[in-house]
């Protein structure tokens, strides 16, 4: 019998996708559920519902709210932490890598180390250099991972996941699919996961 699955839907300028990424792989190994990674670009979906930016962009006083909870969450699971000087920063480009090899083996440390280069480092994640930096790290063939990932078949790839992610209902990032049902938000992670180990 398959293993059951977990549609992880995830944006890498969402900083509640990194709380999200830092646990995922090892919960779900636990439960015996594999991961489906489904890299994602928020803004077109927040474009579709008449929103220019993020939503947390739109209220002050929240989006203040959000810098304060995700330095709690950080501070709560022991994970390292700094507010972007940028937010929300462009991340089309590792959203490309990571779609492109979704299936890697590598793709968990690779989604971490993403996330990771943007809520600790500050750093640009839709730099080149960078991206090639990280991939080396990996042991990855950097140069020819991203001329994949700067292919027409690719970027109309993702284009077409987020407009799939969208048409399925998706709002937000991070989101969760067990089959049609979705959860969303970091606080959903472990019910998402319970819901797919008890489908097998």
């Amino acid at each position: 019998m398959n293993d059951p699955v977990i549609e992880y839907w995830f944006d890498f300028a969402s900083p509640y996708s990194y709380l999200s990424t830092a646990h995922i792989d090892t919960l779900a190994r636990l439960r015996g559920v594999r991961v489906l990674w489904r890299p994602l670009l928020l803004g077109p979906i927040f474009r579709a519902a008449g929103w220019q930016a993020s939503p947390f962009l739109q209220q002050p006083a929240k989006f203040a709210w959000m810098w304060t909870d995700l330095a709690r969450q950080c501070a709560r699971h022991a994970l390292p932490w700094r507010k972007p000087s940028q937010f929300p920063r462009n991340g089309v480009l590792p959203a490309r890598v990571a779609l492109a090899h979704a299936e890697a083996p590598w793709i968990a440390t690779f989604c971490t180390r993403v996330f990771e280069l943007n809520f600790v480092d500050d750093a640009d994640i839709d730099d080149v250099d960078a991206m090639r930096r990280l991939l080396a790290e990996l042991s990855q063939p950097a140069d020819v991972v991203i001329a994949r990932a700067q292919s027409p078949e690719v970027k109309q790839a993702l284009r077409a996941q987020t407009g799939q992610g969208a048409q399925r209902g998706l709002f937000g990032a991070p989101s969760f699919f067990v089959g049609d049902a979705l959860y969303w938000g970091n606080e959903q992670l472990e019910d998402a996961l319970d819901a797919a180990a008890q489908s097998r």
